[in-house]
């Protein structure tokens, strides 16, 4: 992995460098002082991911600027173009895309999406909308990651689906003759973006779609942000309470969007001015912004942190850290970023609720504990969740499981304990390549 200007890095001893010592692994150096600045991750993958979907699905050109550049949104435009859906690129991540109307204009494709579960949910859906065979598939994890719901609510609304190997994960097979639309019901305990697929094709279904959920709905702020932008390109959902929706017959109508900064990303940068004492502001997120992660910043007030909210900015100050307990179910990507900073608080932090974390890139909680067991640290392991009991840290390799989370979550303990080594580094590639050269620049001011 390249790391930009790793030289002058070196000359540094108040901010960490990344020595490569070898393909596969960084080393994290400590950092002497508190981390303060200003940093603006890149766009959103939720948001581009959706937008991506939506943009595809509309009548007209949709401009789509600050879109992600990562794995995942990589193997989403390319199942758009084999899909033959047009659409263009500049360098500064500015997506311009034709949109189909709802009419897939492939009778047939291949679609191949690695590890990218938004991904492969949203489009499973879309294939259903379209006439002819769509395979999709992806890497051995994702062939492990349950998708049975949304494949048995697309056989309620009597669209041909199944998978290949007769498990309840990809690869996934649709044959399709077009989308009815009806009444169907989806199991929301496992994954919201079963109902988010399903939403945002809802509006080309020949009939009126009725989604009625079954279950806990895991994730709500997920929804709720499919909805916003589902109604930013003019498209209306009647919601009864988050249980049961009713979608008509519509059209999204192209237009000119900008996404917002990754909050999930933020949270690691808010994290190390937690760890470090120091004070970390980001441009462009503020109370409003779309994405449920931002309030990750409320459980660091719990610990300790001052936030300071602008109308273009957040800002988390460090503060004497103290352990909590709390749920986490509406932002479970930012409990392994929690972990990270608990093991430097006063007193244990139980996080709850977020069983569903085990059908993600890895089992999210078994890996929390396992790594930090490694590094000394009391963990224990529940069926919804973990506990974490800080304590003195010995120096380890975090092995990374494929997951661009752990390995950006575990990269900030080695802000202040020696001899912390991420094996696989490059994983954050699947939704922030450059994260290792933003946090030493972070870092550097």
């Amino acid at each position: 992995m390249e790391v930009t200007d790793q030289t002058a890095l070196k000359n540094y001893t108040t901010y960490p460098t990344f020595e490569e010592t070898n393909l596969k692994t960084i080393e994290i150096q400590t950092i002497a002082g508190p981390v303060t600045g200003k940093i603006t991750p890149p766009g959103s993958k939720s948001i581009t991911n959706r937008a991506l979907i939506i943009a595809a699905l509309a009548h007209g050109k949709t401009v789509l600027r600050n879109t992600l550049e990562s794995n995942d949104t990589f193997v989403m435009l390319d199942s758009l173009q084999r899909l033959n859906i047009e659409w263009s690129k500049d360098e500064q991540g500015t997506v311009s895309i034709t949109g189909c109307r709802g009419k897939i204009p492939a009778s047939g494709a291949e679609l191949w999406l690695e590890n990218s579960g938004t991904s492969i949910r949203f489009l499973t859906a879309m294939c259903a909308l379209g006439v002819g065979g769509y395979e999709l598939d992806g890497n051995s994890r994702m062939r492990q990651r349950p998708i049975i719901h949304l494949v048995k609510a697309l056989r309620e609304l009597k669209v041909d689906v199944h998978c290949l190997h007769n498990t309840d994960s990809p690869p996934i097979l649709v044959n399709s003759i077009g989308f009815p639309g009806g009444k169907v019901h989806i199991a929301g305990s496992l994954s919201s973006q079963y109902l988010s697929a399903l939403l945002m094709v809802a509006p080309y279904a020949a009939s009126p779609l009725e989604i009625i959920v079954e279950g806990e709905l895991v994730s709500k702020p997920y929804i709720e942000l499919t909805l916003s932008l589902m109604e930013s390109f003019g498209v209306s959902v009647q919601n009864d309470q988050m249980q049961r929706f009713r979608v008509t017959p519509q059209m999204y109508c192209a237009k000119d969007y900008t996404v917002e900064p990754d909050a999930s990303a933020a949270s690691y940068f808010f994290a190390a001015a937690a760890i470090t004492g120091g004070s970390v502001t980001i441009p462009n997120l503020h109370k409003k912004a779309l994405q449920g992660d931002i309030k990750f910043v409320d459980a660091l007030a719990l610990m300790g942190c001052t936030i300071e909210w602008g109308d273009n900015y957040v800002k988390v100050t460090g503060g004497e850290l103290r352990g909590i307990d709390i749920d986490m179910n509406a932002i479970s990507d930012t409990a392994q970023t929690l972990a990270a900073v608990a093991v430097f608080a006063n007193g244990p932090t139980r996080v709850r609720n977020v069983e569903h974390m085990r059908f993600k890139e890895t089992d999210r909680i078994a890996a929390v504990v396992t790594e930090l067991k490694k590094l000394g640290i009391k963990a224990e392991e529940h069926p919804d969740g973990y506990t974490i009991h800080p304590g003195p840290m010995t120096p380890a390799s975090i092995k990374t499981y494929d997951d661009h989370r752990m390995a950006m979550s575990f990269s900030l303990i080695g802000l202040k304990t020696p001899g912390i080594v991420i094996e696989d580094p490059d994983c954050t590639a699947k939704t922030y390549p450059h994260f290792f050269d933003d946090l030493a620049k972070l870092c550097k001011n």
